[in-house]
């Protein structure tokens, strides 16, 4: 080698250098649910199976089920062969619905902002930067369409306003009259939403709570912005009440009242160094289904959305503990088929309380495969595969409407 290229090429490494530095701290300020923290230290999801599973109809192949209860196993990744059309996980097709049922889903739609600059969002927490590309709505759109979900819960969206321009522009002939959002308290402005095709009664959240404590000084390695400063709600669960009228003729009768469905919508924080906050968010919420329930004891209650959360970590369990359980523990395994984010997590839960579970339908519950980032891709980076929609995947299940 030319001794006159020695000075160029230690340049170049220096610069690359620093380049990975940089992109090590962006990483800090963006990817709500890509935080490299939660991703490395998580326990795997404590599903029902642990033998190796079938992707029965998933079009990913066959994974060995990690190790029960190994807080170090891997999380659930497919086969080393990458699917054509990049749909790693969940099902490809969505399954017939059960006659005299209701379809109800969440969906965590990833930054689904619009193209106009809010004033009040600025420096780190800008939004006119985090617009969703067109094609991903429509994906978005796409899928949602698929899912033919009665009533879905939204996380991840910029305003109610944006929600509505969504269903009006490409939902509009899905029934969806029935809208509510509020804005949840979080700092970059991302909020949760419903969209059903059933009457809401009644819809409220709780910004800036007070949970009890204080933020710690660290945040893993490094300092928390917020520490000190009293523990609230991240972002507000938010409550929708929905009256869902009789579905068949049999439950006509005269005096047949509407079924009344209690939903508590989550987003919480993301990251390992954030297990404090959503533990406290969960004993928090833990207590507002325990008002409700004290003054309405037949309430017919579910917990769904983006947990950011195993089912075996504390922020979960604390729910489980306070009597919710999870809608899918008759059906899911460690398979790719019920992984909910493209990381090869399962970290989008509905629990149900003791008085919805028996109108659970058993078989029900899937989880809509859309194409993902490969294995291995920096998700940093722009590109994005066609038909792709958000980083999660839609959760879904089906209930009977009548109080049993």
């Amino acid at each position: 080698m030319h001794k006159a290229l020695l000075p160029l090429i230690a340049a170049l490494l220096v610069l690359t250098a620093i380049g990975g530095i940089v992109a090590g701290v962006a990483v800090m300020d963006t990817g709500e649910d890509h935080d490299p923290t939660l991703t490395e230290t998580a326990a795997p999801t404590p599903d029902s199976a642990t033998t190796p599973e079938s992707a029965n109809n998933s079009g990913v192949g066959t994974r060995t089920a990690p190790t029960d209860g190994d807080p170090n196993a891997d999380p659930a990744q497919p086969d080393a062969s990458e699917p054509e059309d990049f749909i790693r996980f969940g099902t490809r097709t969505t399954p017939a619905r059960t006659p005299g049922t209701i379809r109800l889903a969440t969906y965590n739609v990833e930054n689904l902002f619009d193209d106009h600059d809010d004033p009040e969002l600025s420096g780190r927490y800008e939004d006119i930067d985090d617009t969703k590309p067109a094609p991903h709505v429509q994906a978005l759109a796409d899928a949602i369409r698929a899912l033919d979900a009665d009533i879905i819960a939204l996380q991840e969206i910029e305003s109610e306003t944006v929600v509505r321009w969504f269903r009006d522009t490409h939902l509009a002939d899905m029934g969806y009259q029935h809208l509510a959002s509020i804005d949840a308290g979080d700092e970059r402005g991302i909020e949760q939403a419903v969209l059903s095709r059933y009457p809401i009664a009644s819809v409220t959240n709780w910004p800036g709570l007070p949970l009890g404590g204080t933020h710690p000084d660290k945040w893993g390695n490094g300092d928390n912005w917020n520490a000190g400063e009293p523990i609230t709600f991240h972002r507000s669960p938010l409550r929708v009440d929905i009256d869902i009228p009789p579905q068949s003729d049999a439950d006509t009768t005269p005096g047949t009242d509407a079924y009344r469905l209690t939903l508590y919508v989550v987003h919480a924080k993301s990251g390992g160094p954030g297990e404090y906050w959503r533990l406290s968010e969960a004993r928090g919420l833990a207590n507002q289904i325990k008002l409700q329930l004290a003054a309405e004891p037949d309430a017919n209650i579910a917990v769904l959305g983006d947990f950011n959360a195993f089912l075996s970590d504390e922020s979960v369990q604390a729910l489980i503990e306070s009597g919710l359980t999870d809608a899918l523990a008759a059906v899911a395994d460690r398979s790719p088929r019920f992984v909910t984010h493209e990381s090869g997590r399962r970290i989008d839960h509905i629990l149900v309380n003791a008085n919805l579970h028996p109108e659970l339908v058993p078989a029900s519950p899937f989880i809509l495969g859309t194409p993902s980032l490969p294995e291995g891709l920096d998700w940093r980076q722009e590109w994005r595969p066609d038909g792709y929609a958000s980083d999660h995947f839609p959760v879904t299940v089906e209930l009977t409407p009548i109080d049993k």
